[in-house]
């Protein structure tokens, strides 16, 4: 897991300089009808942060991985990425990652890797997975990382 730790801070790192390339004007644009402008992505990414945030922390606590999902389309639509400033934003989406990166590292191998019979990844995760089988707390956040790096290309890479 160290070098999956390792890359997201890198991917992370890497990437500011990247986005505080991208204008004010060019964060707001959205690439197509229904499609979310590069602020709102950050902002998914940012709710996606806040979210796993919570679930690394009570998947060490907790005997199961169940854990509540959320509105995305709502979540960002209500908080008006787009009214936020983007070098705002793009500090806000690095120090959110680099604390999880610091929360991965900081959990017990023996807690990430321990199979857990109930959860609910094939509803809240990002890769599909099957429900009937066991999952880790690893899982979801390696999970958590793929989610972000798949964003990440869309914002910087110009994918949709």
């Amino acid at each position: 897991m160290n070098d999956v730790i390792e890359d997201f801070r890198r991917t992370v790192m890497e990437a500011v300089p990247r986005l505080l390339e991208i204008t004010e004007a060019e964060s707001a644009r959205r690439p197509a009808e229904g499609k979310w402008s590069a602020k709102e992505t950050l902002g998914h990414l940012i709710d996606s942060a806040s979210n796993n945030h919570g679930r690394f922390v009570r998947g060490q606590l907790n005997e199961d991985l169940v854990f509540e999902g959320y509105e995305q389309e709502a979540w960002v639509r209500l908080q008006d990425y787009n009214a936020e400033p983007w070098p705002l934003l793009v500090r806000l989406w690095e120090s959110y990652n680099l604390h999880l990166a610091h929360v991965m590292e900081r959990t017990p191998e023996a807690v990430r890797v321990a199979r857990r019979a109930r959860h609910n990844f094939q509803q809240i995760g990002w890769a599909p997975v099957r429900g009937d089988e066991p999952q880790t707390l690893e899982h979801l956040m390696r999970d958590y990382v793929g989610h972000l790096k798949s964003h990440l290309r869309q914002v910087l890479g110009g994918e949709e």
